[in-house]
């Protein structure tokens, strides 16, 4: 299993394909599928039969999940994409931006 850069609760930016450009929160990681889900990004029509969640059935919306590369973190203090480095403080590892060197 791969150490991703992306957990769920960040903000992101998609810098590669379709949507491009777009920003969003990350609802859920797949660590396993290197891919994540962002929220309202990548929407995708999906045919459901009748079931006891959904009596009626028929095409739902829902997010498909991105490539964890077509991914940037955002930076706090820039608002724009940054990369991902690491730093030991104390005793705890944490995520820092690489543009402004701020702990995310």
């Amino acid at each position: 299993m791969a150490k991703l850069h992306i957990k769920t609760g960040d903000n992101v930016v998609v810098i590669a394909g379709d949507h491009k450009g777009s920003e969003g929160k990350v609802l859920r990681v797949f660590p396993d599928a290197n891919k994540a889900i962002v929220e309202g990004i990548n929407m995708v029509s999906v045919h459901t039969k009748p079931n006891a969640k959904n009596p009626q059935g028929g095409i739902i919306k829902k997010e498909a999940p991105f490539h964890v590369s077509n991914l940037s973190l955002i930076d706090p203090k820039t608002k724009k994409a940054t990369r991902v480095g690491f730093k030991v403080e104390g005793d705890k590892k944490v995520r820092i931006s690489k543009k402004s060197n701020q702990v995310l």
